[in-house]
């Protein structure tokens, strides 16, 4: 394994990026690229000119409340009042759906971040006379809804160049194209704030486009002058954001309301008009998601309990588990037992599911393979929602087991990859500028993580309120040096250790330092 050094390090990360087309924001793809946007625009505009009601149907996460906050506000800028409406995952369920539809009068009706599953809402839409533009992300089934327009990079003749963009980009780009059919001054730069939040939570590539605008958006979220950013900026008090900052503490804020109690939440927070506002709405959230956390623990403890460990897919149910955090339920198993992930909540007979993969495999593809068990499915790649009856749930573990039985271990979990094996002397804060410099870092485009090969331990504690966090004291070739590794309670019985590790800046008191923090730990 080749020794990494700093020269090393800003090779490898400077050798990521060497071919991205869209490195500069002038460089990025027309929106007129995507399929049926010049239909939507015309039909927009027409809508603008004859003061018809526009109602915006958008979905309970991040991206898709991103997705409304953005469309409401370049509406705003336009000067033109536009409905929205986000369903209730309780009550109406995921996206256009006819319990949506029927709250929905007249008009004309542009779903973001949703709708290209909404084969049954679209027709009733279209006997209202109601007409329909889709704008989405998720994979495209076999049957398509009937629509004035689908603009989804991920139709087959869609000649945009890069298909891996989330629900809030597509959106983003409906604005801009709607800009350029009405001539309007709006800088479409400004909403990057907003819309580096949604690519970074919706798990997208960070690569080329994506690694462009997250780029560019981190700076301006940093900068943004509305009253929830300048809100979260005095609370995080960061000197600049990385991808994690958003991952773990914005992100989940924004997810909170939509899982336990409704999405509307996150949306009044982020188009707070003033401090008094933002401060509100963030109590909420931040109460909201103690919440989740806590539920999402006893959740996490119960389906541990009931994993067939011999299966290659975990499939596991309960009763009334809270709809809410199952899908951080499955991410959570999917990476502990690196294997794809479906946990499921059952009430009154039916049961609701999440899956969540860190895989070579699809997970659309494998749960479309099973479409006959199911009474509804959507998603993508890494991520997927879908309902069934009870008693078909037996069925469906075995069917989703038998797809896999012959796949490799490597194809059900991506490892992590290292750059090369850590000279921990060489950490130090040129060490961690280099690494902060080629953020921001996601899918495909990990942090570095490095191995840290027959380090001795020298102290070894459990840490934290429960006592479910690991903290080493470890000596690489005389160099001593801590590293945490979260959410681990096994004691570790041994004198001499290899393990894989990121490095955090950590900044207490004024002081800077270097945070190991362990990926895994190889037994």
């Amino acid at each position: 394994m080749q020794k990494v050094t700093k020269q090393k390090l800003f090779e490898l990360l400077l050798a990521r990026h060497k071919d991205n087309p869209y490195a500069k924001l002038s460089d990025i793809p027309n929106p007129f690229l995507l399929k049926d946007i010049k239909i939507a625009v015309k039909r927009i505009k027409t809508a603008i000119l004859n003061n018809e009601t526009i109602t915006i149907v958008g979905d309970y996460d991040v991206d898709g409340v991103v997705s409304t906050a953005i469309m409401i506000d370049f509406f705003n800028k336009v000067g033109y009042k536009v409905n929205h409406i986000i369903p209730n995952r309780f009550e109406h369920g995921y996206g256009l759906s006819p319990k949506i539809v029927k709250l929905i009068d007249s008009g004309l009706v542009i779903t973001v971040d949703n709708g290209i599953s909404a084969v049954q809402a679209s027709k009733e839409l279209m006997q209202k006379g109601i007409d329909l533009i889709i704008t989405d992300h998720h994979t495209v089934g076999d049957t398509l809804p009937t629509a004035l327009a689908i603009v989804n990079p991920k139709q087959d003749d869609c000649t945009f160049p890069f298909k891996e963009i989330c629900g809030a980009q597509v959106a983003w780009y409906l604005c801009a194209a709607i800009k350029s059919e009405l001539n309007l001054q709006i800088n479409m730069a400004d909403f990057l704030d907003l819309l580096c939040i949604a690519v970074i939570a919706d798990i997208m590539p960070m690569t080329s486009l994506n690694y462009t605008i997250v780029r560019h958006g981190l700076k301006r979220l940093k900068q943004s002058n509305r009253a929830s950013l300048k809100k979260l900026d005095e609370v995080l008090a960061k000197k600049f954001y990385v991808s994690d900052d958003i991952g773990f503490m914005i992100a989940p804020k924004i997810n909170s309301a939509g899982r336990m109690d409704d999405a509307s939440i996150a949306l009044s927070f982020l188009l707070s008009k003033n401090e008094y506002e933002a401060n509100d709405s963030l109590s909420l959230l931040d109460e909201l998601n103690n919440y989740r956390k806590s539920l999402q623990e006893k959740i996490s403890n119960k389906a541990t309990q009931v994993i067939n460990h011999e299966h290659n897919v975990i499939v596991v149910w309960g009763e009334n588990w809270h709809e809410g955090v199952i899908g951080i339920v499955a991410s959570k198993l999917s990476n502990t037992f690196k294997k794809p992930a479906f946990v499921f909540s059952v009430k009154n007979g039916i049961a609701k599911g999440s899956a969540r993969a860190n895989a070579k495999i699809n997970l659309h593809t494998l749960i479309t393979q099973c479409s006959s068990l199911l009474k509804g499915f959507g998603g993508h790649k890494n991520a997927a929602g879908l309902s069934l009856e009870e008693k078909n749930l037996q069925t469906f573990q075995e069917k989703i087991n038998s797809l896999v039985i012959d796949i490799e271990q490597e194809d059900l979990h991506i490892e992590y990859e290292c750059l090369g094996e850590l000279d921990v002397s060489s950490v130090d804060l040129e060490f961690l500028s280099i690494i902060e410099k080629f953020e921001p870092y996601g899918l495909e485009n990990k942090k570095p993580i490095f191995q840290i090969s027959n380090a001795k331990i020298l102290k070894s504690e459990f840490i934290g309120k429960d006592k479910n966090h690991l903290k080493l004291l470890l000596n690489s070739n005389g160099n001593i040096f801590e590293a945490l590794k979260f959410h681990y309670n096994k004691p570790i019985n041994k004198e001499f250790i290899d393990i894989i590790v990121s490095i955090n800046k950590n900044e207490f008191r004024g002081e800077v330092n270097a945070q190991f923090l362990i990926e895994d730990i190889i037994l």
